[in-house]
Parts: structure tokens; sequence; C-alpha cells
């Protein structure tokens, strides 16, 4: 049985991935900020999969010592980390440079910059000393590859950084027992996401509702998808997986006068 870590992963894409996992007979290592969140995921996971294979540990990815407590904690559970995915994200996409938060400016960088860096470097020197390697993934998103949409600047900017850092944990640790690949998961409706959109009311997102609803896809639609590409490209040193690719889009765009696909209504926006 193969050992997958997911950080941020009791709600969003992070637990879409982790419950897919389970279902696939993983052990799965889900982490989150508090206590009362994780033993929720673990519960929601456990209803698709009642004989899941779960362990849950409080994680703050901007901090070193509580990374490597969630390898710790992983390997003391389950043995060897297989996978380890770096998925833990804050996204405030609502605001224009001048408008955001100092704090949420702050939080966007440690969370998404240093959280990554540090599960990267966590689970690259972990699995080095293990006899069968592993595998690391960071989920990359809205930037990464340089075009966002308004809002999105500090985010962004967050994104393409992390699309740089891959790059380079690909070529430092190729010929090693270790491989990097990337995901890009497309759009996604998540909690995190609806939650904006209510914030932005129905008149500012008016503007963006109609391309949303073109290019947006629920989490249940993707992640199966996704699982199984990464699945796929096991031992595929660089690998990238792209859900929302520039011919889907294109293909999306030129049918969404036939179509009139609209997936936000089910969400309440």
């Amino acid at each position: 049985m193969s050992t997958v870590v997911v950080t941020g992963s009791t709600k969003g894409v992070g637990f879409a991935l982790a419950n897919e996992f389970a279902s696939r007979g993983w052990s799965v290592v889900i982490s989150g900020r508090t206590m009362p969140a994780i033993d929720d995921a673990m519960n929601r996971i456990r209803e698709r999969t009642p004989n899941a294979q779960i362990a849950g540990a409080i994680v703050d990815v901007s901090s070193f010592a509580s990374v490597q407590a969630l390898w710790a904690t992983a390997v003391a559970q389950f043995g060897p980390v297989d996978l380890w995915i770096n998925n833990a994200g804050l996204a405030v996409s609502t605001k224009k440079i001048i408008e955001n938060d100092p704090t949420e400016i702050q939080a966007m960088v440690t969370t998404n910059v240093l959280g990554t860096m540090f599960g990267a470097q966590t689970a690259a020197n972990g699995m080095l000393a293990q006899s069968k390697g592993g595998r690391i993934i960071n989920i990359l998103g809205g930037g990464s590859d340089g075009n966002f949409r308004e809002g999105q600047a500090i985010y962004g900017a967050t994104k393409r950084g992390l699309g740089l850092f891959t790059a380079a944990l690909i070529k430092e640790l190729k010929g090693t027992n270790v491989t990097v690949g990337s995901v890009r998961p497309g759009i996604l409706i998540t909690e995190g996401f609806v939650r904006e959109a209510h914030e932005m009311g129905p008149d500012r997102y008016a503007k963006q509702r109609k391309a949303i609803n073109i290019l947006g896809d629920r989490p249940q639609d993707v992640i199966p998808w996704i699982v199984d590409n990464i699945e796929k490209t096991a031992g595929k040193h660089g690998a990238e997986i792209s859900w929302l690719t520039t011919p889907k889009i294109i293909g999306r765009f030129s049918k969404a006068g036939f179509s009139k696909r609209d997936i936000l209504t089910e969400y309440g926006i």
C-alpha cells in the first residue's frame, strides 16, 4: 500500500485529492490548522471509504518545524512516504494590489511560497534517505503561467514564483531517487471560490460570471482525472499535469454559444 501526504487537505482541492486517493486504497495523511477541521475531513473521507487508512495532523505550513512534524507523523503512522503533495494555499483574489491588507499579503506569501518550499525541502530530504525514494508534486494555480485575472496579482505572483521553484527542484533532483512534478488543476469551484464570489456581490461578480461558467469545473469532475494522471506518471521526473489546457480553453469558448453551460447556479453564485 502506498502512502500520500497532502498539505492543506481539510477542504477544497486538498480534501478532494485526499478523498480520491483514500478511495483508491492509498494510506492518506491529511493536515489542517485545527483538529476539528481535521476530524471533520477524516469523517467525510470515511463516509465514502469506511475502511480508509487515514491520519491527520495539525500543521502550520509557514513553520518549518511544523512541516517536519507532519513528515514524522506520516512515517510513524504508515512508514515510508511515497508521495508528498504541496497543496496548502491561500487566495485573496477580489482586491487590487492597493486594496490588499498587509496581513493578507503576508499570509498568502508565507502559506503559498514558504509552505511549498518547506514542504518540498522536508519531503526531498526524507525521501532521499528512503531506499525507494519518493515523489513530490507541487500544486500550481492561477498566475503560474504568467496570466491572471483581476484581483489575483498577489496570489498570482506567489504561484508564478512557485513555477520557477518547481523547475529548479526538478533540475536539482534529476538523477536521484526522488521525482518531482506539478499539477495545474484549472478553475475549480471550491469553498474558497464560493466565499469570494459572495464577498464580491452579484454586481461586481457579473462581469466574471460568464467566463467562469465556461472555464470553471466542479472538483468532483476534475480530481479523479488528476489522480489518474498522477498515478500514470509515477516515476516520471518533471511530469506536468494540466487540466485546463489552451486547446480545451479554445474549445470551450467556441462551444459557449451553443452549450449555455452554467455550473455556478448550483453553488448559489
